[in-house]
């Protein structure tokens, strides 16, 4: 077991005190159900990278990391377990960059981003469903990271689910996709709904659940504060919730070879 390692793949963030709470979390929990696999960081997020650097942190991208994995001699088998929620644009560079090292290794396998199989989607509708407290006539309104990318189809997806389970008062809206804010509001106008909690469906709290959330003049909050709404919120990423990260630890036990 000594030759085997796992590699945990994030965008990462350059919140320190969310960075630990969650990915790091991810990490611990990953390494405590597989305890004789040592455990890899990388982080996906050039920019990330580079501002963590400039703070004298230190983060491996793919590449370096699998340099190390080498290094260590754990070529045996390498599990790679993204901390991604869609199977998009990151998660496809990452598998671009596994590639070159195929035969560096001799079993490689892969294991799903969080929303995967409609298995993963009725899981997580039923953690967040248990994780957060809604007051009576409130909603849960879910900030996405949303993409360009096709897999994009996963939020609405995934709100669809959570309406087929009954949980008629959680809405998804996606600061870069489909459905933005606005589609969400409609939605809370037809339902006549006046007071809402906002929580981030990231897996960390960093920049999107802080500034665009929350603090931003034109912050999700200050926008639908300024339409009537009362709102509160959660600053906690999904990666803090031990559910979340035993999700990731069923991922793997669900890994495929490449």
């Amino acid at each position: 077991m000594q030759e085997q390692a796992i590699l945990v793949v994030s965008f990462g963030t350059s919140y320190k005190e969310t960075l630990e709470k969650t990915i790091g979390a991810i990490e611990i929990s990953i390494q405590r159900v597989f305890p004789d696999r040592k455990v890899y960081r990388a982080f996906t997020s050039r920019m990330i990278k580079t501002k963590l650097e400039e703070e004298n942190i230190f983060v491996c991208n793919v590449q370096e990391a699998l340099e190390q994995i080498i290094a260590d001699g754990r070529t045996k088998e390498l599990i790679v377990q993204p901390t991604h929620i869609i199977n998009g644009i990151e998660y496809d560079f990452m598998r671009e960059q596994v590639a070159p090292y195929k035969e560096k290794f001799e079993k490689i396998f892969f294991g799903n981003p969080l929303l995967s199989t409609i298995e993963d989607y009725r899981e997580l509708a039923t953690i967040l469903k248990e994780s957060y407290a809604i007051e009576k006539d409130e909603a849960m309104v879910l900030m996405g990271h949303g993409s360009l990318h096709h897999a994009n189809s996963a939020y609405p997806a995934f709100e669809y689910v959570l309406k087929d389970a009954g949980y008629d008062n959680i809405y998804i809206g996606t600061v870069e996709g489909y459905p933005t804010l606005e589609e969400v509001k409609r939605q809370l106008e037809r339902k006549h709904v006046r007071k809402v909690c906002l929580v981030p469906m990231m897996i960390v709290a960093g920049e999107h659940a802080n500034q665009d959330m929350i603090e931003k003049d034109n912050s999700w909050k200050a926008q639908l504060e300024r339409e009537g709404y009362a709102v509160r919120y959660y600053r906690k990423g999904l990666g803090e919730l031990e559910k979340i990260q035993n999700m990731f630890v069923r991922h793997i036990r669900e890994s495929r070879a490449v």
